[in-house]
């Protein structure tokens, strides 16, 4: 009997699960909209809004829902979710990931900085490397839910940073993982690690 229960609910679990992923092909469709400030594509040609191509796709359905929800104020996209399905966002969460994200150049006199702090943290100050999460080429850890960062527009980065550590941006989680290791970075620390992350590949 227990055997049953058990095979019953893997078996609506898995369903459930099918249900909740996204489709890429219904998604672009639906992320017509969003390819004003993000690119058709998802490669965004303004350097304040942010690359979605090849973003994974558990992080991007992350940040929609906390957008949504008000738990990630982005002034940009405020009512643009409000009416947006929970399957329609994964829908274009699913669309976004499967597209080739472009890559940019940093900037050569940072570039050493940049490279020193992605790849060494600050281990004095107990930052650590941004490879540990987000991958020595800035692919990012998809399953995780961590960030792919590689090619993405320095400015946006450097925001996203600033915001961290000033505690304007707090959907890190209970662990303020991006907040505590944000508060170990200077301005100069921020333009560094950005420019050589936009240039990241």
């Amino acid at each position: 009997m227990n055997k049953v229960i058990v095979s019953l609910l893997l078996t609506l679990g898995i369903t459930g699960m099918a249900h909740a992923a996204g489709d890429a092909k219904a998604g672009q469709a639906k992320a017509a909209v969003c390819g004003a400030c993000h690119g058709p594509d998802g490669n965004s040609a303004a350097p304040n809004f942010p690359k979605l191509a090849g973003q994974g796709e558990r992080y991007l359905l992350k940040q929609m829902k906390d957008i949504k929800a008000g738990n990630r104020t982005v002034l940009e996209m405020t009512g643009l979710l409000t009416n947006i399905s929970d399957q329609d966002l994964a829908d274009i969460a699913a669309y976004f990931s499967s597209q080739k994200g472009s890559v940019g150049a940093a900037d050569p006199k940072v570039v050493a900085r940049g490279e020193a702090l992605f790849r060494g943290g600050k281990l004095d100050q107990g930052m650590p490397a941004c490879t540990g999460c987000h991958a020595p080429d800035g692919s990012g850890n998809p399953t995780a839910g961590f960030p792919h960062l590689g090619g993405q527009h320095a400015q946006y980065v450097a925001k996203q940073l600033t915001d961290f550590r000033e505690g304007n941006r707090t959907n890190d989680g209970d662990t303020m993982v991006m907040r505590g290791i944000a508060a170990k970075l200077s301005n100069k620390d921020i333009e560094a690690v950005s420019s050589y992350i936009q240039g990241l590949h």
